[in-house]
């Protein structure tokens, strides 16, 4: 069973990149005028849980960034989905 040293030395560099990613990805939202919508929102309040010393965080963010509403809707108006649920 790898160690911690063994996974950050595995996987540390690819960590750093997704995280510097993420915080381009909110510099250029600041950047750009206009007013955010329900997904900037849900992104920010999904944030703090990779903070978190808990367990089971990725299913955490992925519950926090899905649609927990029960009741299909009647008919979708776009082919795809928002990756945040609306509120």
């Amino acid at each position: 069973m790898p160690t911690k040293r063994d996974l950050l030395d595995l996987q540390f560099m690819d960590a750093r990149c997704k995280l510097i990613d993420l915080a381009a990805f909110l510099d250029r939202i600041e950047r750009h005028e206009g007013e955010p919508d329900f997904r900037l929102a849900a992104f920010r309040e999904a944030l703090p849980i990779l903070l978190s010393e808990k367990p089971n965080r990725a299913r955490a963010v992925l519950e926090a960034l899905s649609d927990q509403t029960p009741e299909p809707i009647e008919a979708a108006t776009i082919q795809g989905a928002f990756g945040a649920p609306q509120v």
